[in-house]
């Protein structure tokens, strides 16, 4: 479920190199460009449609969950609510009566507690950010309780896995942070967040984690799925030099970073509109500390590459897949 999405697509394209018998389930609207070429059994309607989740369910073994709406800048939670929450209690509901051996659900680093002296957290360490947070990571710690919840209440075998900021190649749509690294790679980003840092992994690893959660996860456990933290200067910057071009020169310092998501958040009440860098937003960019994987690598026997591979194969997807729509399109400038 999410096939469409970067993380499932990926998941689904592992799946498929390894000779799994693969079903998705898709909106009839989801862009598939990201699985398009696999040959995978296709079942449409949405997490909140019961029958195609019961039919898309029937006589699986697995269910790898990616659905997640990741709007945090919206100024009404109700659809945040709604997909991460809501349906996927749906979804809960008909999984413990499948019969699964696991139930793998695709969580957040946005659950997992920030350090406060700059040592690497853990997954045993209780959150301490939800002032922080806002409406997004609301709902994203409360779909993740909730399905360690069924867990504990009605036996499903379920695994969690707090995945990082994921780079890597065919992000079709893309993401929001792949954006800004397409905009790296193609020499048109003009600034970076300066002492911003990211939790990232490259898309591969984040996905094979996924299949050996399958193999090896303990129900009931969730895993930190992250590999470097990293700064988005040193991000942009090998974006950029892998494609050989100018890389960021200017840093926008946090505090003017901080009075823009103000400012931002003040338009948006007044213009009744969502700005993509909110206030909400900027908290959860400051939002970054050093996270331990180690949990994973014992149990899921999960070993990352160095994420600035993925960066680089990520800028190269972008660069060419510029070029591509340049020669289809001469007037094209988009860099997405």
């Amino acid at each position: 479920m999410g096939a469409s999405g970067f993380v499932g697509s990926t998941v689904t394209r592992q799946l498929v190199a390894r000779g799994d018998e693969v079903r998705v389930l898709l909106r009839e609207s989801s862009p598939t460009r990201g699985i398009d070429d696999l040959d995978v059994e296709r079942h449409y309607g949405d997490i909140f449609d019961t029958a195609a989740v019961t039919a898309a369910m029937a006589d699986r073994e697995v269910v790898f969950y990616c659905v997640v709406d990741t709007r945090a800048w919206l100024r009404d939670p109700a659809p945040l609510v709604r997909t991460n929450v809501d349906g996927l209690r749906g979804v809960l509901d008909i999984a413990v009566r499948a019969q699964l051996t696991r139930f793998v659900f695709t969580s957040t680093i946005g659950t997992i507690a920030l350090s406060e002296d700059g040592s690497a957290v853990t997954e045993e360490q209780p959150h301490n950010w939800a002032h922080r947070g806002g409406a997004y990571i609301a709902s994203r710690r409360a779909a993740e309780d909730m399905v360690l919840e069924y867990h504990r209440a009605q036996g499903l075998p379920a695994v969690a896995l707090c995945v990082g900021h994921t780079y890597g190649p065919r992000d079709w749509q893309p993401t929001p942070h792949g954006s800004l690294v397409a905009m790296a790679a193609l020499g048109k980003l003009p600034a970076y967040f300066r002492d911003i840092s990211m939790m990232a992994v490259g898309i591969e690893d984040a996905a094979r984690a996924h299949l050996l959660a399958a193999e090896h996860g303990r129900v009931g456990q969730r895993y930190i799925i992250t590999e470097s933290h990293m700064r988005t200067e040193d991000i942009y910057r090998i974006a950029a030099e892998t494609t050989g071009v100018r890389p960021p020169r200017f840093g926008i310092p946090v505090p003017a970073l901080v009075t823009l998501g103000y400012l931002s958040s003040a338009a948006a009440a007044v213009l009744r509109r969502d700005f993509p860098l909110n206030r909400t937003a900027v908290g959860l960019l400051r939002a970054c500390s050093p996270l331990d994987h180690g949990k994973a690598t014992r149990e899921l026997r999960w070993h990352p590459s160095p994420t600035a591979d993925a960066i680089r194969e990520a800028a190269r997807f972008y660069r060419q897949r510029h070029e591509q729509r340049r020669r289809a399109d001469p007037e094209t400038t988009t860099t997405s």
